[in-house]
């Protein structure tokens, strides 16, 4: 396992998407699709809960766990840490982020929770609020971000400089994605248990 992280740079790859990435992606889409599709409450229930844990828990690791590490090992390390993780997180995360709010948005549907009256409903629009934050910062700010720290740390000679400025703000978009994480967590929990 060492010898793959500790690559010398010419043998890592040159792009950092697989075909299979993007087919065990399409194979989640169907999965959702048929869920949503479906009569069943607990498929479209199992769709949501399963990408939504998925997302918050690789989101809530990288953020709380594999951040600190990576401030604390050498250049050479981080490069190796981070050729390896974006590649695998770059279609993954997108995709359940994706999935997690299109199959809640219909089993919120299916529920009758857009019906609900006030005060009621303000749990909605909380949930709302809280996913409209993520996909912002996700799909908006962390993808493409994640993708200019892939390249710029692949070149032979990487502008640290630029990969620090970079690397501040990334920090603290990813704190506040996961505080909305547990937030969304809060919110899914008043759902579960009733009004």
């Amino acid at each position: 396992m060492a010898d793959t992280v500790l690559a010398p740079p010419h043998l890592r790859a040159t792009t950092p998407l697989r075909p299979w990435y993007l087919g065990a992606a399409l194979a989640a889409f169907a999965v959702m699709i048929a869920a949503i599709r479906g009569n069943s409450i607990w498929f479209l229930d199992f769709a949501h809960v399963m990408a939504g844990c998925l997302w918050t828990g690789i989101d809530l690791f990288m953020g709380f766990v594999i951040g600190p590490v990576l401030r604390r090992v050498s250049f050479d390390t981080r490069r190796a840490m981070v050729a390896g993780i974006i590649p695998r997180t770059l279609i993954l995360m997108p995709t359940l982020s994706i999935i997690t709010s299109t199959a809640g948005w219909f089993l919120a549907v299916r529920l009758g929770f857009l019906d609900l009256g006030y005060p009621q409903f303000w749990w909605v629009i909380a949930a709302l609020a809280i996913v409209t934050v993520l996909t912002v910062q996700g799909l908006g700010y962390l993808l493409p971000t994640n993708l200019k720290l892939y390249f710029e740390i692949s070149k032979d000679a990487p502008d640290h400089e630029k990969i620090k400025r970079w690397m501040r703000t990334y920090v603290r978009v990813v704190a506040v994605q996961g505080t909305m994480q547990i937030a969304i967590i809060v919110v899914m929990a008043r759902f579960v248990t009733g009004f």
